[in-house]
């Protein structure tokens, strides 16, 4: 039997829910219906009509789908909207003054999330089924399903001026999962906006990937560069990318709020997400470099490491070594210079470019240029100078 808002028991649906999320693993939980928010449509298309989701194809492809839970599932009602923290011990701005090490985003440095948080809200969905026997569909980043505004929209936070959610309790680092529900459920009440006048997430940006406060020009940020770009990272960002080789998390660490996250224990990182041994600290770019496809897959089994693959990974890491300054790490690019991969190639020519000598670096241009077959690798060689 469906419970009805308009019922006065509709509170106790949420009361079991909640006491069941909580004990899965979500200490933070909001409802709202699932419905199209206000203006969702519109900044989605927009986004796209500006091109702003650059390689992402999938944006565009999925856009109907993608503008309101219901164009997904029509006969949705509620959205459960859950959270994660994943509040780093350490500040990560501290790992960029590390120039010899690779810098890999907070989220990604431990298991999947997305196989964590999947589990348990498959456990609480089965809950929701048999409890109240409605239907429910679980989404954790891999659906179009806009969850963002939705968990604003249930109270869990705010999409802040860098566009990802703020939490008063958590700050900015915070896992997202939903449960759909054909069953109606009071909603809480939205966030409100506590960015203020600030503008620290805006200014840190490396790349300037915030065309205005709200706004996200993904082919500018580095987190989208280094993964999910397929090709060759634009050389005018490679500078600005210094030794981050997986995402970037610069305007999520400067947020003034996660300092207020960071003194309550409700912030502390969930320890299936930990860590894993080796990714605590910026791994060493010389170790890196010389990965071959087994030594990757086996090193980043089970992470969000592993999709992107090890020529984009050894892309990003060689523009790292190049950002170095450290002419220790020439040998490591060198190695690379006859990879099977001209991703990796081309990148190992740019790393040289900026470590060397113009004396030194032609030399190498005399032993490998000539039958480049690859015009991007060659490309590289014949450039005039430094990016």
């Amino acid at each position: 039997m469906r419970i009805l808002t308009s019922d006065p028991t509709a509170a106790r649906p949420r009361d079991a829910i909640t006491a069941k999320a909580k004990e899965l693993g979500f200490p933070v939980i909001g409802f709202t219906p699932a419905a199209p928010g206000p203006g969702d449509r519109a900044h989605l298309d927009a986004f796209l009509a500006e091109g702003r989701h650059g390689d992402m194809t999938w944006m565009a492809e999925t856009f109907e789908r993608r503008a309101a839970p219901t164009a997904m599932w029509p006969e949705a009602r509620s959205a459960i909207m859950l959270g994660v923290p994943y509040t780093p011990e350490n500040d990560p701005l501290d790992d960029l003054e590390q120039r010899d090490r690779g810098v890999i985003s907070v989220y990604a440095r431990g298991k999947d999330y997305h196989d964590v948080v999947k589990k348990r809200l498959k456990a609480l969905a089965r809950f929701v089924a048999e409890t109240f026997g409605e239907e429910v569909k679980v989404f954790v980043d891999t659906a179009p399903l806009m969850e963002k505004p939705l968990a604003a929209r249930a109270g869990i936070g705010w999409q802040g001026k860098h566009t990802n959610l703020v939490s008063r309790a958590q700050g900015s680092w915070l896992f997202l999962g939903s449960v759909l529900t054909t069953l109606d459920l009071v909603a809480d009440a939205p966030e409100a906006d506590h960015c203020g006048s600030c503008r620290a997430c805006l200014d840190i940006c490396p790349t300037d990937a915030f065309p205005a406060p709200y706004q996200l020009d993904a082919r500018r940020c580095i987190s989208y560069l280094t993964i999910e770009h397929k090709g060759h990272i634009p050389a005018a960002f490679r500078r600005a990318m210094g030794n981050r080789i997986y995402g970037c998390d610069d305007c999520l660490a400067v947020c003034p709020w996660n300092k207020f996250a960071q003194a309550g224990a409700a912030a502390k990182a969930d320890a299936a997400l930990a860590p894993r041994e080796g990714l605590a600290a910026p791994p060493r770019l010389a170790e890196l470099a010389a990965l071959d496809d087994a030594a990757f897959r086996a090193l980043f089994a089970g992470t969000a490491i592993k999709r992107i693959g090890r020529d984009r990974f050894l892309r990003n890491v060689l523009i790292a070594i190049g950002n170095s300054g450290s002419r220790d790490l020439v040998p490591a690019v060198i190695a690379r210079l006859e990879d099977e991969s001209p991703l990796v190639r081309a990148m190992a020519v740019w790393a040289l470019r900026q470590l060397l000598p113009d004396s030194e670096f032609a030399s190498l241009k005399e032993r490998y240029f000539e039958g480049e077959p690859d015009p991007a690798v060659a490309a590289e060689w014949l450039d005039s100078g430094a990016s």
